[in-house]
């Protein structure tokens, strides 16, 4: 039988202050409380009227690398690790509000903003949480990459990643996969931080993009390996191609049931995928509206 868990919010304010790798502008990203069914909300404290964004797929828009919302003309940037750090916590009802359009990167994965939302405490609230659950397969596929999702077994959320950069190289194969909880969350893919390779981190450069940003703030490989940096994981990259799943699913606004799979999949298969689970199967949030 189909369970469901309350919804939750955490207990106080906290805040988290960085750069954005993109554009090298100061944030500083607070957390605050929300009622029950409010969902995860961006406000743009920076704009007069202070606009809000509501973190969903609907409001998703197109830009390389990256997820971005955009709502009535506002926009934030490079929500995938904060909404993965939500997600992956269980972090139903929050309030992001943020001094400018881009998130801080920090250290390129999503614990900086874990440990924020652990220190301020998560709490139960009086209303239960959405969940849709698969009953058949969904599957995307764009140039060689797919993503899949299917039937699973009781209520669980397990995600395998395989990651591809050829057999040769610092990258290579990797292939990771995980049932999804807050605990797993926290210790396998929390941690792991956005990478490139040298060719693309000099070619942005090149842009005018990311010239604050070093092999210090993230994973950037060349021949040999991370430069500047070490790994955290030896199959890192992979691990943190399923936190930035995490983070784009979570703006499907429920739990999810089912079996996930994806083949070099990046954010736009990403939120394609999540658009399909939405229009194909109902969120429920009682025994009732499952009849």
């Amino acid at each position: 039988m189909l369970s469901f868990r309350s919804q939750q919010t955490i207990a106080r304010p906290v805040a988290v202050e960085g750069f954005g790798y993109w554009s090298g502008e100061d944030c500083r990203v607070e957390f605050r409380p929300a009622p029950p069914n409010t969902g995860v909300v961006f406000v743009r404290e920076d704009l007069r009227h202070r606009p809000r964004i509501p973190a969903r797929l609907e409001y998703r828009i197109e830009m390389p690398r990256r997820s971005c919302l955009e709502y009535r003309g506002v926009r934030v940037e490079m929500v995938e690790h904060v909404m993965a750090a939500l997600g992956g916590l269980q972090i139903d009802n929050c309030e992001v509000a943020v001094t400018a359009p881009e998130m801080p990167g920090c250290d390129g994965s999503a614990l900086p903003f874990v440990e924020a939302l652990l220190a301020a405490g998560i709490i139960k609230q009086s209303m239960p949480r959405p969940v849709r659950v698969l009953s058949a397969v969904v599957r995307v596929e764009e140039n060689g990459c797919w993503f899949e999702a299917r039937p699973g077994l009781g209520q669980e959320c397990f995600m395998r990643y395989l990651l591809d950069y050829g057999p040769e190289g610092p990258i290579g194969r990797q292939s990771f996969g995980l049932t999804l909880t807050p605990e797993t969350f926290r210790r396998e893919l929390a941690p792991c931080r956005t990478f490139m390779l040298k060719e693309e981190a000099e070619w942005l450069l090149s842009q005018g993009l990311g010239r604050r940003t070093t092999p210090r703030d993230l994973l950037v490989f060349d021949e040999h390996g991370p430069i500047d940096n070490e790994l955290r994981f030896p199959d890192e990259c992979v691990r943190h191609k399923l936190l930035d799943m995490v983070g784009d699913l979570a703006l499907c606004g429920c739990d999810l049931v089912g079996r996930f799979c994806a083949y070099r999949s990046g954010h736009r298969l990403n939120a394609q995928l999540g658009l399909q689970l939405i229009r194909q199967f109902p969120a429920v949030d009682s025994l009732r509206s499952c009849a």
